[in-house]
């Protein structure tokens, strides 16, 4: 049987030949002891995040409890997953930017535009009788018929609005791309004020790609909710704040060494980089 090439990723290994290996010198003997190895060729220590023995001296040292607490396992793919949003929310937020300026120099452009429009919407018309379509009453030619009768106090309203949503998008993408726990509660606050929005649109008139934006936001909000532990699911920040310690590997290292005083066997996994 074959299996899939994804369930042998290592998270771990990927972040670390992307951004270097993360190697710490413990002030307590006994810890340091447990992540340290001597090799032919010269010292090793343990990579705090894929647990690699690499060649040379640590990168940092101090006491225990100041060691750099690095992502590892299913953190790193909870990351990535962030990250993947914050890269959705950030085209949103620019699309709509893009919005919001051509709303504001369509009002300011708007008799040039709509003296254009009553001038060729009448050769389009044989057109449109040879294909039997009403041109007139067909679905863009009204929306842009009631765009241009539109008050300028209503367009500038719109164009606020639109501009108010796409800076909400863009400080979702902020606080997701930079892993920021307030982000996270922005993002679901945002996108759960928008979902009934959405229901309403969808029920009016359906459309995949309405379909798949719900299903999308539904998606990140309940991923939010509980793998970050929001509003106090699963004990809240506190517990979130335990599960991400208790991955740290200096952190296990400490604790063994506690129990023990025996060296931990340094393996066979040695690098030079």
């Amino acid at each position: 049987m074959r299996l899939s090439p994804f369930r042998a990723f290592d998270w771990n290994l990927r972040s670390c030949g992307l951004h270097g290996h993360v190697t710490y010198r413990p002030d307590e003997p006994a810890l340091a002891e447990r992540l340290h190895t001597q090799t032919d060729v010269g010292e090793a220590w343990r990579c705090l995040r894929c647990e690699t023995f690499v060649l040379g001296p640590p990168a940092g040292s101090g006491p225990a409890d100041d060691a750099p607490l690095v992502l590892r396992g299913n953190a790193l793919k909870d990351a990535a997953i962030l990250r993947l949003l914050a890269v959705e929310r950030g085209i949103r937020g620019l699309f709509l930017l893009l919005l919001a300026y051509g709303i504001y120099k369509f009002d300011g452009s708007r008799v040039a535009l709509k003296r254009t429009f009553d001038e060729y919407l009448p050769l389009l018309r044989p057109i449109g009788d040879r294909a039997h379509v009403d041109v007139e009453h067909s679905g863009p030619v009204m929306l842009i018929e009631k765009a241009l009768s539109l008050q300028h106090s209503t367009l500038i309203w719109v164009c606020l609005g639109v501009l108010a949503y796409a800076v909400l998008q863009l400080t979702e993408a902020t606080g997701l791309w930079l892993m920021r726990r307030w982000g996270e509660y922005v993002a679901v606050v945002g996108t759960s004020v928008f979902v009934p929005v959405e229901i309403y649109e969808l029920v009016e008139g359906f459309t995949v790609l309405k379909l798949a934006a719900l299903v999308v936001n539904l998606a990140a909000v309940a991923y939010l909710l509980w793998s970050k532990r929001l509003f106090g699911i699963r004990g809240g920040h506190e517990a979130f704040e335990r599960a991400r310690h208790a991955q740290s590997l200096l952190e296990v290292e400490h604790a063994a060494a506690v129990d023990t005083t025996t060296p931990a066997s340094p393996g066979d996994k040695v690098t030079t980089g």
